[in-house]
C-alpha cells in the first residue's frame, strides 16, 4: 500500500483529536527514529517541535514520514504501539486481507492489504472525520514561516472538480482518491498502476463512472415536524412528531420516479410522552423493495395532566407570554 497505509494513521490520529487525548496546538516532539526516516519527508530535526495542525499538514500533503513517525510516537508512546492501534482498528473494519508492519508505509515483508480494504478506512476517515479535509484539499503551503513548500503529491485536488483527497503512494503506485458532487461522497482505489500518470487516469475514470451514473438521494430531514399527534390525558393536546435522523440512499440516475414511501403514525397517544418517544416510522421503497427506514419521534415531552402538571403548565405559558 505504500503511504496510502497513511489513512489508518491519519484516522487514528483525528480519533486522538476527537477524543481530546491531543490537541491541535500540542508541540510534538521528534525523536532521532522519526528523523532518521528517509523516504517523503520534510527533514524534521531532533531540536525542533511542530504542532499537531503542522504535523497533519505535511503528512497530508507531502506524506511526511518523519512526521507520521513522530505522530505515531506522540500519540502511542512508540510507532510499535501505534501499528498494534492501527491491526486493531483494521480488525474492528473489516480489513481482511490487511496486516500492518510500520505507520508510514515503506516497503516492508507482511506489511500488506488489498484496494477494498482501503476504501473501507478511507471512509471511516471521511464519513466520521471530516475535518481530514482541512489538510487533504491543500494543494500548496509552507511551514517553518514559509521556509519549508508544500506541494501535495495528489495532483487530482488541483485538477478534478469536487476531489477531496485523500492519499497517494509512491513505491506502488497507489492512490485512494475521494470526491464529492452534489452530497455525493465517492472513493476509487488504484493500486499497482504502471505509473503515476496511469492511476491518476484510472481514478478519474472510476470517479466519472460513478458520478455520471448514481446520485444520493435525500429521503429525509432529521428534526423535520411530520404533523401534530393529537395527545389524551396531557397538559398540552398535541405534540410535534419528528423525523428522527437524516435518511438518504444511493441510487442510479433516473429512479427517483420509482421511489415510494409508506407512513405508519398513531393519530393519537396518551401522556405522559417522553421527548425521543417513537411515534411510527417511514419506510422508502425502490420498486418495491425496502431501501430505507426512519422513525417518527415525539418532538418534546408532555406530561400527564394532573392539578399540578396543570398548574405549572398554566403558569411557565404565562411566564413566557410576558417576556
Amino acid at each position: 500500500p505504500a503511504s496510502v497505509t497513511k489513512v489508518m494513521s491519519l484516522l487514528l490520529i483525528m480519533e486522538a483529536l476527537d477524543s481530546g487525548q491531543i490537541s491541535l496546538t500540542d508541540r510534538v516532539p521528534c525523536t532521532e527514529d522519526a528523523a532518521g526516516m528517509g523516504g517523503s519527508q520534510i527533514w524534521l530535526d531532533v531540536k525542533e517541535e511542530l504542532t499537531v495542525d503542522e504535523m497533519l499538514k505535511a503528512i497530508c500533503v507531502v506524506s511526511a514520514n518523519d512526521c507520521t513517525v513522530a505522530m505515531a510516537e506522540y500519540i502511542a508512546g512508540s510507532e510499535e504501539a501505534f501499528v498494534q492501534r492501527m491491526n486493531e482498528k483494521a480488525k474492528e473494519l473489516g480489513m481482511n486481507d490487511t496486516t500492518f508492519k510500520n505507520c508510514h508505509g515503506i516497503d516492508e515483508d507482511g506489511h500488506v492489504t488489498s484496494a477494498y480494504d482501503i476504501a473501507l478506512m478511507s471512509r471511516e476517515l471521511l464519513t466520521k472525520h471530516p475535518n481530514i479535509t482541512k489538510y487533504t484539499t491543500i494543494y500548496m503551503d509552507t511551514l517553518r514561516n514559509g521556509k519549508s513548500e508544500l506541494v501535495n503529491t495528489n495532483k487530482l485536488i488541483r485538477n478534478y472538480k469536487g476531489a477531496t483527497g485523500l492519499k497517494t503512494g509512491s513505491t506502488s503506485v497507489a492512490l485512494s482518491a475521494s470526491a464529492t458532487r452534489d452530497d455525493l461522497s465517492l472513493i476509487a482505489v488504484i493500486m499497482k498502476a504502471p505509473s503515476t500518470k496511469v492511476r491518476f487516469e484510472e481514478a478519474q475514470k472510476l470517479l466519472d463512472y460513478g458520478f455520471s451514473n448514481f446520485q444520493y438521494k435525500k429521503l429525509a430531514s432529521k428534526n423535520n415536524v411530520l404533523k401534530q399527534v393529537a395527545v389524551g390525558k396531557g397538559v398540552s393536546n398535541t405534540v410535534n412528531a419528528i423525523i428522527e435522523q437524516d435518511a438518504g440512499v444511493l441510487i442510479q440516475k433516473g429512479q427517483d420516479d420509482n421511489i415510494t414511501q409508506s407512513l405508519s403514525i398513531a393519530n393519537n397517544v396518551s401522556a405522559p410522552i417522553t421527548k425521543g418517544q417513537k411515534l411510527g416510522e417511514i419506510s422508502y421503497f425502490l420498486n418495491n423493495e425496502e431501501i430505507a427506514k426512519v422513525n417518527i419521534i415525539a418532538e418534546t415531552n408532555v406530561a400527564k395532566n394532573t392539578f399540578i402538571n396543570v398548574v405549572n403548565h398554566i403558569y411557565q405559558n404565562w411566564v413566557c407570554s410576558l417576556r
